[in-house]
């Protein structure tokens, strides 16, 4: 793991007035872009030839000497490969450039996670030492952490055999990059045929079912939840609930829009099971009497990542929950940085996290702002790594 003292250095040697943010323009790069330029800073994003056109032309900002006009990306770099990005010509570009760096999925899913522990010699606002806890079956991930932090998650189901109700077989895509292959099986029978068909279709493969994670299916709606910590914070509470939003899943919402007599003649085609692909969100709220646990959950979680994962969380996290019929939660997964559904708060922010602020506040717009209190503060070493 790189040296959380050389980023701080390298942070601490940044023109504090002419820090830019850089992201990689996937994901949920536009919240970020749109977040800073909010706050004042400009912004870089990293594209990948052939992805780029979003950000460098239809999102591209206009300036009028310092006041913005139109847009939200201010420089751009386009590479063949997203990963080029963690070049040395380019982390010392981005370090000349006084770019303080945001991690996404996209950034850790297209680049190795060996070079963004200890090759990516950029600051990163957020929790370099944790980004590896999403993947599921390393020895210390997120279902890890939840465990050590007495945090509910769906019951795990030991193998195919085991399996006497709902379950849902957690894989990756083969061919879909940041993608799953989940499918649901109420017997072993059911995930032999199952898993057969979905290997036939190229969707996932042996080798990835041998390590896949087959858990008890809650019945409920799902709310993906948007915390934020803030480590200066001295006064009022440190965690935030910025926000929830909810997924749109292909093909599975295409299934669910159907008629019941429409969903019975899928049976024994290619089309019979649904994929979980996340295409789009949407912006949600929970009632107020579940608020309470929501919070319960994210400061156990924080102070397990602080035991477990020094310093801890900083800044933007997801915990991605489902509720079910006794209004009880299940974190099913964990982002350990900025969600993929923050879009959603793109100019307008959220409810909960507009009532906290009293203005639009998205998570991009609280990540900008916490860099631009902790540059005034003199204090870009507590949300380095």
């Amino acid at each position: 793991m790189i040296d959380r003292k050389s980023m701080q250095d390298l942070a601490g040697s940044y023109d504090k007035k002419g820090i830019k943010v850089g992201v990689l323009a996937s994901h949920s790069a536009l919240d970020v872009a749109d977040g800073a330029v909010e706050e004042g800073m400009k912004t870089v994003l990293y594209s990948q030839r052939g992805r780029e056109k979003t950000y460098i032309r239809y999102f591209k900002s206009k300036r009028d000497g310092d006041k913005l006009v139109r847009g939200i990306v201010d420089e751009y770099k386009v590479y063949d490969r997203f990963n080029e990005i963690a070049s040395d010509p380019e982390m010392d570009e981005m370090v000349k450039n006084n770019v303080l760096f945001i991690p996404n999925r996209s950034f850790t899913s297209y680049v190795d996670m060996g070079t963004v522990e200890d090759g990516f010699r950029v600051p990163m606002v957020g929790s370099r030492n944790m980004l590896r806890s999403e993947d599921r079956g390393s020895q210390k991930d997120y279902y890890w952490l939840l465990e050590k932090a007495g945090l509910p998650f769906p019951e795990k189901i030991k193998s195919p055999a085991d399996i006497d109700e709902l379950c849902i077989v957690k894989l990756h895509h083969a061919k879909k990059k940041l993608e799953r292959g989940f499918f649901t099986a109420t017997s072993e029978a059911e995930f032999d045929r199952k898993s057969a068909e979905l290997i036939k279709q190229g969707v996932i493969t042996e080798d990835m079912l041998g390590d896949a994670r087959i858990e008890r299916y809650v019945i409920g709606p799902v709310f993906n939840l948007d915390f934020f910590y803030d480590p200066l914070e001295e006064e009022l509470p440190k965690v935030e609930l910025l926000g929830v939003d909810w997924r749109f899943e292909s093909s599975l919402d295409g299934h669910v829009r159907l008629p019941a007599p429409q969903q019975m003649e899928l049976v024994g085609t290619s089309q019979e099971i649904p994929e979980m692909t996340v295409c789009g969100h949407n912006s949600a709220t929970i009632r107020e009497s579940l608020l309470e646990k929501a919070f319960d959950l994210a400061e156990k979680f924080v102070k397990a990542s602080k035991e477990q994962y020094d310093p801890g969380i900083i800044g933007a996290f997801c915990l991605q929950t489902c509720i079910d019929k006794d209004m009880n939660y299940y974190i099913y997964d964990v982002a350990p940085r900025i969600g993929g559904g923050t879009n959603v708060h793109v100019a307008v922010g959220h409810p909960y996290g507009n009532a906290v602020w009293r203005t639009q506040m998205s998570t991009g717009r609280r990540t900008a702002r916490l860099i631009k209190d902790a540059a005034e503060q003199e204090r870009l070493d507590y949300i380095v790594t």
